[in-house]
């Protein structure tokens, strides 16, 4: 789906939780509406930006109370970005009213492959630039060891493999649970 679309229906579901969440919580949890972060990785982190910019064709019955991104990206370079566009490549031209937090990787940027020019977070449309369209009160993490694909799961299935196998991540052997747990840390 489109940007747009993906937009659409984010906006979608955020006017749903007034109405359904307590439907498929627990009996003995309740939701608090007045506390609610909006969040998201890689696309996801781009399509919260724009839903908090106020980009989508809906219009929200929701007031979030922070933004968190998660290596978020906004397209594939400053030439390509995704439609909506976010980014105008101005320092502090993003008007949130909530604080923001935004989660780095470290070997986002990096190709896996040195004879490959691609990037799964690459600069300009990524984190670093991100951060720097946020106005205070906000907050920047870089996890430096790490890659775009290091916080989702270990079993991602064959299509998450080959998309972690196409970005720079962490080596062999290392554990990502410290990226994890810095994502769970930051959030909360």
């Amino acid at each position: 789906p489109s940007g747009q679309d993906e937009l659409y229906l984010a906006a979608e579901v955020a006017n749903w939780l007034p109405s359904g969440l307590r439907c498929v919580l627990p009996e003995d949890i309740e939701g608090d509406m007045h506390n609610l972060a909006l969040a998201g990785h890689s696309r996801g982190g781009y399509i919260a930006f724009a839903l908090a910019l106020g980009l989508a064709d809906v219009s929200l019955d929701v007031d979030f109370s922070a933004l968190i991104g998660v290596d978020p990206v906004a397209g594939t370079s400053k030439t390509n970005q995704m439609e909506p566009k976010i980014l105008n490549y101005e320092s502090c031209s993003f008007n949130f009213s909530i604080p923001v937090a935004i989660i780095g990787t470290g070997l986002g940027n990096k190709s896996a492959f040195p004879i490959l020019p691609q990037t799964c977070a690459p600069d300009g449309v990524s984190h670093t630039e991100i951060f720097n369209e946020c106005k205070p009160p906000c907050s920047h993490f870089v996890t430096s060891d790490y890659g775009h694909m290091d916080v989702l799961d270990d079993d991602i299935g064959p299509i998450g493999e080959l998309a972690r196998a196409m970005c720079k991540g962490s080596r062999r052997g290392v554990s990502r649970d410290p990226m994890r747990r810095t994502v769970g840390g930051v959030s909360v």
